[in-house]
């Protein structure tokens, strides 16, 4: 019974201290953390989309979050290691965390839900699926799932190329969950093949894409990068808004 209690503790412990990383390193787009003990102490891994926010001027970041995590979170000699996501759209920790973002700034969920669907499948996701539930029109719950490309539901290949990830959105109604799942080509099993239609983009397209994508690297924060999809996704047309001009 020990062991299964200490178990339990340090699923607990892990689960706060993911907490705790997801608003302390907000900025910096905390994805996830990889925490592995050695003889020398413990090693954590911070999987980031903007390292130099986590190190800080003269790694006083790093510092002051190596005393927070042996401090408050028992960490017995922390090593802290810093390690730079290369494609964020492709990431549904990253990607959970702009749309939660989003919604808190006052963005209609669907728009939110969207242009997040659109701009993973232009970086290359194999498919996607993306959940969300709670009040999101009324008092009464309900849920939304929006859908593109291909993706595993079950079995093995679903675990070896699905990304997931799921947060919660405190609202004024109440709170909204929202679930990510991004299914990735480059973690194909070899022997297997993908064979889909490649759809021919205009160059208009492909000039717009760039633009946002240096838009976004421009960004110092974060936050400065959900404000500039902010500011984007009001120019998205939904089919709601088709039907009102139709009307």
């Amino acid at each position: 019974m020990t062991a299964v209690k200490n178990v339990i503790k340090d699923n607990y412990n892990m689960m706060l201290l993911k907490d705790y990383l997801r608003e302390a390193i907000k900025d910096a787009g905390f994805s996830h953390v990889e925490i592995s003990k050695t003889p020398t102490g413990t090693r954590v891994v911070l999987h980031v989309t903007r390292p130099g926010i986590v190190i800080g001027r003269k790694g006083a970041g790093i510092r002051e979050l190596t005393e927070k995590l042996e401090k408050d979170f028992g960490l017995k000699s922390p090593q802290i290691a810093v390690n730079e996501i290369s494609q964020p759209e492709l990431t549904s920790s990253v990607m959970c965390n702009r749309v939660a973002s989003l919604i808190q700034r006052g963005t209609a969920f669907r728009r939110a839900t969207m242009w997040t669907l659109q701009q993973i499948m232009n970086a290359g996701a194999m498919g996607v699926q993306i959940t969300l539930s709670g009040k999101l029109r009324g008092d009464r719950s309900s849920f939304e799932k929006h859908s593109a490309g291909i993706l595993p539901r079950a079995g093995h290949q679903a675990q070896i190329i699905v990304d997931e990830d799921i947060t919660h959105i405190p609202t004024a109604m109440g709170y909204i969950g929202v679930r990510i799942r991004i299914a990735k080509k480059d973690r194909f099993i070899p022997e297997f093949e993908f064979k889909g239609v490649k759809e021919e983009k205009t160059l208009e397209q492909r000039q717009k894409e760039e633009t946002d994508a240096a838009a976004l690297l421009q960004a110092k924060t974060e936050s400065e990068a959900v404000k500039i999809i902010a500011e984007k996704i009001e120019s998205l047309d939904l089919m709601e808004d088709v039907e009102e001009k139709l009307k």
